[in-house]
C-alpha cells in the first residue's frame, strides 16, 4: 500500500512561487509516471501536471503551462511540483499521484493566492 504526503502549500500573493513535494512510501515509486492534481471548491480534480519515470518526459495543462514545472527524484520517492507566477485561479487543494491516479489519494496540501 503506497502513501502519499504533499506539503509546501500555503497563502500567497498573485505573482509569488511556492514549491509543493510529495513524499511517496513503497518501491514501486519510480517505476510510475507521476502528476500533480489539483481540485479547487465546487470542481472535479484535474490533472496540471504529469512527468516520466525517468524524467524525460514531461506535460502541462495549458493553464499552467509556462509557470510550473514538475520534477521528480526518484531516490527519495519524491516528486515536486514548483510554481511561479501564481494567479488567484490556481487556488485549490493539491494532490500528487500516479498518472492515472490508481493510489490512494493524500490529504493534500492547500495552495490558496490572494492579495
Amino acid at each position: 500500500q503506497v502513501q502519499l504526503v504533499e506539503s509546501g502549500g500555503g497563502l500567497v500573493q498573485p505573482g509569488g512561487s511556492l514549491r509543493l513535494s510529495c513524499a511517496a512510501s513503497g518501491s514501486i515509486f519510480s517505476i510510475n509516471a507521476m502528476a500533480w492534481y489539483r481540485q479547487a471548491p465546487g470542481q472535479q480534480r484535474e490533472s496540471v501536471a504529469r512527468i516520466s519515470i525517468n524524467s524525460i518526459n514531461t506535460h502541462y495543462a495549458d493553464s499552467v503551462k509556462g509557470r510550473f514545472t514538475i520534477s521528480r527524484d526518484n531516490a527519495k520517492k519524491t516528486v515536486y511540483l514548483q510554481m511561479n507566477s501564481l494567479e488567484p485561479e490556481d487556488t485549490a487543494v493539491y494532490y500528487c499521484n500516479t498518472a492515472d491516479g490508481r493510489w490512494d489519494w493524500g490529504q493534500g496540501t492547500q495552495v490558496t493566492v490572494s492579495s
